[in-house]
Parts: C-alpha cells; structure tokens; sequence
C-alpha cells in the first residue's frame, strides 16, 4: 500500500458539504483507507485573484492504485461533483478541485502527472492542511512543518468542524 497525500478545494456551491460527500468517493473509488483528514481551511484565492475565497482541506490515503490510476480516479470523483474543465480558466472557480500532492516517494516528471507536485510549496492553502495531517513528513527533501514556515498564512482560516 502507498500513502497519498491529496488536496481538496473549491470555491463554488457548499464546498464543505462537497468534500464531506467526495472524501468517500475517492476512498471507495480507489479502495483505500483514509489515514487522516484535515480542517476545513478558508482561503483567499490564489493565481486569479478576481473571485470567491476558496476552501481547502488535506487527506492522507493508503492505496494500492499506482499513481496514475489514482489520478483518473481523483479526476472522475471531481467530474462527478460537477467539475467541467474543458472550459475552466486556469486558477479560476471550481466545485472541487482533487490535486494529488504526493505518492509515497515517488517522482514523476510527465505532462499528465508531476509527483511531488510541483507548486506545493508556493501554496500555503495546501501547506496548512497537510501541516495539520502530516508535518514531520519529507516530500522533496523538504519537512511540511519547514516548508510552511517559509510562505505567508495571512487570510487563512481554520473553519469550526463542519456543522458546528
């Protein structure tokens, strides 16, 4: 079994209530085991700044899919939350958006699938949730807890447990 480390965000409709719903969807889909699950995270938009704030949480699984299996499974669950990228704009609003951050150590340099991904350490949004999950672990060389020391929180929030 390989640990995956996955981010979850979106911007559009009750996000919250959409990562509740597509957590189990990636698990069963991918038949595996959710090991930890982040907060609920609001956080300004990032890239395109020129929308609704974001929310964004982290999940940790063990699967026996190999990374790009994983990837079609994440990319399906998003697509049936209704994600359409075919006319996305890049950064802009989504439903869900299921970025696969890390897979065991495994390094991948291929236009459909870069592991570890390559902007994980510019973006706090995901940083703060992993922290919360997995600070001790390497990805890169680098600790999560050290990598997040070294980017700006500012705007983002941890949200009170969903539904409380």
């Amino acid at each position: 079994m390989a640990s995956a480390l996955i981010a979850l965000g979106g911007n559009l409709g009750d996000v919250r209530a959409t990562f509740n719903k597509a957590i189990p969807q990636v698990c069963g889909m991918t038949q595996a085991a959710l090991v930890a699950r982040s907060a609920d995270y609001a956080t300004p938009p990032w890239g395109d700044e020129q929308q609704p704030g974001f929310v964004n949480a982290c999940i940790e699984i063990e699967t026996s899919l190999d990374p790009h299996a994983l990837l079609f499974c994440l990319q399906k669950v998003e697509t049936k939350f209704g994600r359409d990228r075919s006319p996305e704009r890049r950064f802009g609003p989504r439903t869900l958006d299921l970025d696969l951050i890390a897979y065991d150590d495994v390094r991948i340099d291929r236009p459909e699938l870069t592991l570890p991904h390559p902007r994980l350490f510019e973006r706090a949004f995901v940083l703060v949730p992993l922290a919360e999950i997995a600070p001790d672990r390497v990805i890169a060389g680098r600790r999560i807890r050290d990598a997040l020391a070294a980017v700006s929180t500012d705007g983002i929030v941890r949200l009170p447990d969903f539904g409380g």
